[in-house]
C-alpha cells in the first residue's frame, strides 16, 4: 500500500526540465500502444495479424526501431493488463494529438480491429469508447471505419462487397 501510495505521488511530480520532451514523447508513444493494444485484446481470439497492425501503425506514426517497437508493444501489453480504463491514455492523447492525428489514431484501431478479418461486438465497442474520449466527430470515425476496412479488404485481396448474408459488417 505505502509503494502504491508513493507511485502515485511519483506520477503527480512533474519530472525534471531537462527529462521533460524525452519523457512526454514516450509517455504519448505508451498512451498511443495502449489503446492500439486494447482493440488487439478487446476479441477472444489473438491473430498474429492483429500484432502486426499494431506494430506496423506505431512505425508509420513515431517512426520507431524493430527493437524499439517491439519493447513499445510488450510494454503496452502490460500496461494494458494492469489499466482500469482508458481516460488516462486518451487524455494525454487529447493534450498532444490535433483532430487529424487523432482520427489517424482511430483508423489505426480499425486496422487492427479489421486485420483479422473478423469485427467482434467488443473491438467495435471498444473503439466507439476511445473515439468518444478522443472527441472524434461521428462522420470522421465512421469515414475513419470504411478507410480502414477497405484497406484491410485490399491487403486480403478482398476488393468486392461482403457476399449477401456475410458477417463481415464494415
Amino acid at each position: 500500500m505505502l509503494r502504491t501510495l508513493k507511485e502515485l505521488f511519483g506520477a503527480l511530480v512533474p519530472p525534471p526540465p531537462a527529462a521533460d520532451g524525452q519523457a512526454a514523447e514516450h509517455t504519448l508513444q505508451l498512451a498511443a500502444a495502449v489503446m492500439l493494444v486494447e482493440v488487439m485484446r478487446a476479441d477472444a481470439h489473438f491473430a498474429p495479424a492483429e500484432r502486426q497492425a499494431v506494430i506496423a501503425a506505431l512505425r508509420r506514426k513515431f517512426a520507431l526501431g524493430d527493437d524499439e517497437t517491439e519493447r513499445l508493444v510488450e510494454l503496452a501489453a502490460a500496461t494494458a493488463r494492469e489499466a482500469t480504463g482508458f481516460y488516462t491514455f486518451t487524455s494525454h492523447i487529447n493534450a498532444h494529438f490535433d483532430m487529424a492525428a487523432k482520427i489517424r489514431m482511430v483508423e489505426a484501431m480499425w486496422g487492427v480491429a479489421f486485420a483479422d478479418g473478423h469485427l467482434s461486438e467488443h473491438e467495435r465497442h471498444t473503439l466507439w469508447r476511445v473515439a468518444d474520449l478522443l472527441h472524434v466527430p461521428q462522420g470522421a470515425y465512421v469515414h475513419a471505419r470504411l478507410r480502414a476496412k477497405e484497406a484491410a479488404d485490399a491487403a486480403r485481396g478482398n476488393d468486392g462487397p461482403p457476399p449477401a448474408g456475410a458477417s463481415g459488417v464494415p
